[in-house]
């Protein structure tokens, strides 16, 4: 009788508290808690710059409305910006207001010897949504770095832009940079099975 009594009251702690854990833990995978990493949108990248880049507004007007959109909801936006002499303000499609955080960088990797793993820790960020400037460099460098972490990345690729490169006397054209960047992230976030790539419309749609 008691070895029952006892029975009926762990059942009606334990059942409900290993729902709660359940539930709780679904919750946070499939709506993990995110921020918006805008990265080096900066004036040196737009026409007159010193490192100008191929369709560089248009990336900035999506970024922007990727910007529009996390400021809507309520949810974290942390601009990056890498240090330089000149024409390192960040461009005017994406300024930051007040109460969202500046990082500053010397590195190609946005982690690297910056306070930003430790910033995103500090606010419980589990998920990323990525994008800037340039592709197959910060970018690509940051989106692996986050994934190597262990966040959950969104790589959105038409918030980003690149530059034609030069590779033994032959011109490799931004689009083709472009593309073959996204092609090598999409496979490493397939295999790491840690986030996708997709655009601006089809991400905001899904919001």
């Amino acid at each position: 009788m008691k070895d029952g009594l006892r029975f009926c009251v762990l059942s009606l702690v334990f059942i409900p508290w290993f729902s709660w854990v359940v539930a709780s833990g679904t919750e946070s995978k499939s709506n993990p808690k995110r921020a918006l990493l805008i990265i080096d949108i900066q004036e040196f990248y737009f026409p007159g710059g010193s490192s100008e880049l191929v369709k560089p507004d248009e990336a900035s007007l999506n970024a922007r409305k990727l910007l529009e959109h996390f400021r809507k909801t309520d949810q974290l936006v942390i601009h990056v910006k890498h240090k330089a002499s000149t024409g390192s303000n960040i461009h005017e499609h994406v300024l930051p207001i007040a109460g969202e955080r500046v990082i500053e960088k010397t590195q190609i990797n946005s982690f690297k010897n910056s306070p930003l793993h430790q910033f995103l820790q500090e606010n419980k960020i589990e998920a990323l949504v990525i994008c800037g400037m340039q592709t197959h460099m910060c970018v690509e460098a940051a989106t692996r770095a986050a994934c190597d972490l262990g966040y959950v990345c969104t790589l959105i690729q038409d918030a980003c832009a690149t530059k034609d490169l030069e590779y033994q006397g032959e011109i490799v054209a931004a689009d083709d940079v472009h593309l073959s960047t996204l092609a090598t992230l999409n496979l490493y976030l397939q295999i790491a099975q840690k986030g996708r790539i997709t655009d601006t419309k089809e991400y905001l749609s899904g919001e």
